[in-house]
């Protein structure tokens, strides 16, 4: 049976599930298909202003089905490598989509499930949750962005440990290395995540859109050239009507509400 991505609004939250119960919410070409299409919708829908991602059951993801992988074998390698181009499509829809997105991780994400935590601006995990890079146990090489993600977050031997021996590594350990922003109790990663996208709702969704960018455009610009898009995106800003906003109900002492 194919997996599936639920959607669901939660007020103003998106929240995408991965449905692939009898293979572990392992993933698939409907899959991203599915998640490029909701991410599309989400952001010409001003109700929505942030998106979690979650899996069924109590697990995140298990990465890849490894019989479809077995499959594939068979096929030309310019199957594999279009299913590749589908995944690493929605990974690039995640980290570029102008809203925030939240992974709330329970239990195992894996593969290419690790790299989808990585992909979202927050990490929400379950205390007993275990992130594992699992491709070289099966003689696989890593895709999703993993190596990316993790060669730019971690110290490059732990990135090695995790991505050539495959080893795992708990929540609570990602969160004092600084990739996992909250540690939630079993089975409350997903009302955490919830709880932190009510926090960011409040807040200016052209504001959020603008440091998304300027923290994915960081790693490749120069100092002076961050500095120039500083500039250009804090003027901007200003300018919009929640700028007046922000400001007035901040010298009013009152909640301020924004479009």
């Amino acid at each position: 049976m194919a997996g599936s991505l639920k959607s669901t609004c939660d007020g103003g939250t998106l929240v995408l599930t991965l449905s692939n119960p009898e293979f572990r919410n392992a993933l698939g070409p409907e899959i991203y298909a599915a998640g490029i299409e909701a991410l599309n919708a989400a952001e010409n829908n001003v109700e929505i202003r942030s998106v979690v991602i979650t899996g069924e059951g109590g697990v995140f993801c298990a990465g890849g089905n490894l019989q479809r992988l077995q499959s594939n074998r068979r096929e030309s390698p310019d199957v594999q490598a279009r299913s590749i181009d589908a995944l690493h499509n929605w990974i690039d829809s995640i980290r570029t989509y102008p809203k925030p997105v939240i992974a709330a991780v329970e239990g195992a994400a894996a593969g290419a499930g690790f790299s989808i935590a990585l992909a979202c601006d927050f990490i929400v995990a379950a205390e007993d949750a275990v992130f594992v890079m699992s491709y070289s146990t099966v003689a696989l090489s890593p895709d999703g962005g993993g190596s990316w993600s993790l060669a730019r977050t971690l110290p490059r031997a732990l990135a090695s440990e995790l991505l050539m021996s495959a080893e795992r590594i708990s929540a609570s350990r990602l969160h004092s290395l600084g990739c996992v922003n909250r540690v939630a109790v079993t089975g409350d990663a997903l009302a955490e995540a919830l709880q932190l996208a009510a926090r960011l709702n409040a807040r200016a969704p052209n504001v959020l859109a603008s440091v998304k960018e300027l923290i994915n455009d960081a790693p490749a610009n120069t100092f002076n050239e961050q500095l120039d898009s500083e500039r250009n995106h804090f003027v901007r800003n200003l300018h919009h009507a929640n700028g007046g906003e922000g400001i007035e109900a901040f010298l009013q002492k009152r909640t301020p509400h924004y479009r």
